[in-house]
């Protein structure tokens, strides 16, 4: 007999496969490497993520593994995760309560700006402003995220919901797998947009600081259940599309 909790835990596996197989259809994914994960307990160190070696375009919500961020042999199982899936969401599910849903990926255009000596995303439309002053960078690259390379980033990350990773990637964390999707999707936009004005050679039109985080808290504002709903339509599509994705 299915529980709350259960039943909460099998919503969770079943947006988060919806949003791995989105996230291939849209080239968003790298190769079977990348990772994104949701936490299941109240402190959060319960965690589902992807399994080692699985393309996002064939992820099932029975195949998300279960994971403890606070169990030290997870490494030594049958079932153990990919090394940089579990020492970058371990650390970040164990030191940041708030990060509900963290998602990982070396996207195109987020990744090109993340490579630019200058990865401020300037405020020069609307998706751009959604992030004005609100994402993180971290300059200190060393490596792939393991060891005290993913604690570190933990640190950088501080309060925001966007790690922009200097020579890497980025990493987004939300209070839901909707909300973190939503941010994802729209940070890959917001750098597309960006890296494509940089590609004419026209200087950038920048807005004032004052119209920049006014437009910043207008998405804050209109936030209600718009990340909720675009994850539902996703959901629906793959449905029409005959994918196996709740499975």
């Amino acid at each position: 007999m299915s529980t709350p909790q259960t039943a909460a835990i099998d919503r969770d596996r079943t947006e988060l496969a919806a949003c791995f197989q989105w996230t291939a259809q849209m080239d968003m994914h790298e190769s079977v490497a990348n990772h994104f994960s949701a936490a299941v307990s109240d402190d959060g160190h319960q965690f589902l993520c992807n399994p080692r070696g699985r393309h996002f375009s064939n992820m099932q919500a029975s195949e998300l593994l279960l994971l403890n961020a606070s169990n030290p042999a997870t490494m030594d199982s049958s079932q153990a995760p990919d090394p940089t899936t579990w020492a970058i969401h371990s650390a970040l599910h164990r030191n940041l309560p708030h990060a509900r849903c963290i998602m990982h990926l070396h996207p195109r255009y987020a990744t090109a700006l993340a490579c630019l000596q200058d990865k401020t995303i300037y405020p020069i439309d609307q998706n751009t402003m959604r992030f004005y002053q609100r994402v993180a960078v971290d300059t200190g690259f060393d490596g792939m995220g393991l060891g005290d390379e993913a604690e570190r980033l933990t640190t950088c990350m501080g309060d925001k919901r966007i790690l922009l990773m200097g020579n890497h990637g980025v990493l987004v964390v939300g209070q839901s797998i909707a909300q973190c999707f939503d941010d994802m999707y729209y940070l890959e936009r917001a750098c597309r947009t960006l890296m494509d004005c940089y590609a004419s050679g026209q200087p950038l039109a920048i807005v004032s600081h004052d119209v920049a985080e006014k437009t910043a808290q207008q998405w804050l504002n209109y936030d209600f259940d718009f990340a909720q709903q675009h994850l539902q339509e996703i959901m629906q599509l793959l449905d029409q599309q005959g994918s196996n994705f709740r499975s």
